[in-house]
């Protein structure tokens, strides 16, 4: 527990907010992580960090959102994509065993990165991970961040199209058999239902090798993109058509046809592949961004700051332009 509350990431989200200022946060999450770091292995502090980022983002809210689908399911069905067919079982037989395959999968998943850690670690000399005193800086840990979005698209598109949904193949039917076991809309305890070897190509892989690939990223940048990635995953396969958001909605909607066709479109976790390869139905990406700027009101901003700046530069240039004059007038 000391490990996982001393996790600056976790102290972020899960401490109380009082009123610090910028400075003192900055200060006290960089305690945080000095203490964590000079008293527990890199290797440690990189498991029990993504496990209870898996717990926080992905597990409690899965139990309470199946909760609630379980206990108001007349309520549950009315906010639900597929309506009926987009509840979970009512047996709870059925239910135990997808909890406990659930479990046993994200121990596993959890085994086999310490695995490819320790072996990392050995073949290297060093963790894939940066783990140093210091704090990731903010545009290095927005830079990494983006190229690890990107590389997770891409990879999680190609891997869940061509593999977990190929005509021929092993891995295919075991997907087949348990991740898409239930017809209509998902429910976020399924995020860790599948077989574990497509789960691992699916859920892993994805996942981990950008990070890895990058070999300067900092730990602490892993685990905002985990803590992200899981959370976004968690709402995109709870089946709901509310959401904080256009692009959660977006998210929730694309998984829920996803399942219901049978895995025949929207393989890729934004959407953004699946866009580009024409395998998208419903609501595409571009139209969530659309309606997001709009909502904000992005457009009319935009036009207020042209407008601002043109006024801006249009007084500029009349100012000089009166500063000629009048020297020339000194002159004459």
């Amino acid at each position: 527990m000391d490990v996982l509350l001393s996790i600056p990431v976790m102290s972020y989200f899960l401490a109380p907010a009082p009123s610090f200022s910028s400075i003192g946060v900055s200060l006290l999450l960089y305690l945080n992580w000095l203490t964590l770091i000079l008293s527990h292995s890199a290797l440690k502090v990189h498991l029990v960090g993504v496990l209870a980022l898996r717990v926080v983002f992905w597990l409690l809210p899965s139990l309470l959102t199946l909760l609630f689908d379980a206990s108001l399911p007349s309520l549950a069905e009315s906010i639900k994509h597929g309506r009926r067919a987009g509840l979970p079982p009512r047996n709870r037989r059925v239910l135990a065993q997808l909890l406990l395959l659930a479990v046993f999968n994200t121990a596993f998943l959890v085994a086999v990165e310490g695995a490819c850690s320790y072996a990392l670690t050995v073949l290297t000399g060093t963790p894939e991970f940066v783990v140093a005193t210091t704090l990731p800086l903010p545009w290095q840990m927005a830079k990494h961040m983006a190229v690890m979005m990107l590389a997770r698209e891409a990879l999680q598109y190609y891997i869940h199209r061509f593999l977990l949904h190929g005509r021929s193949s092993s891995v295919a039917r075991l997907h087949k058999q348990y991740a898409h076991a239930q017809s209509g809309a998902p429910f976020s305890l399924q995020l860790m239902t599948d077989h574990p070897v497509p789960l691992l190509l699916h859920r892993f892989l994805p996942m981990y090798l950008p990070g890895v690939a990058l070999r300067h990223t900092h730990l602490l940048t892993y685990f905002f993109f985990v803590a992200l990635c899981t959370l976004e995953e968690t709402f995109s396969m709870s089946g709901y058509t509310v959401a904080p958001g256009i692009l959660l909605r977006g998210l929730a909607q694309r998984g829920a046809i996803h399942y219901a066709s049978g895995g025949a479109a929207n393989f890729g976790p934004y959407g953004v592949a699946d866009w580009a390869h024409g395998t998208s139905r419903g609501r595409d990406v571009l139209e969530d961004l659309q309606d997001e700027a709009e909502k904000h009101h992005l457009p009319e901003r935009a036009g207020k700051k042209v407008s601002d700046g043109a006024g801006m530069l249009q007084d500029g240039l009349e100012a000089l332009r009166g500063n000629k004059s009048n020297k020339a007038r000194k002159r004459a």
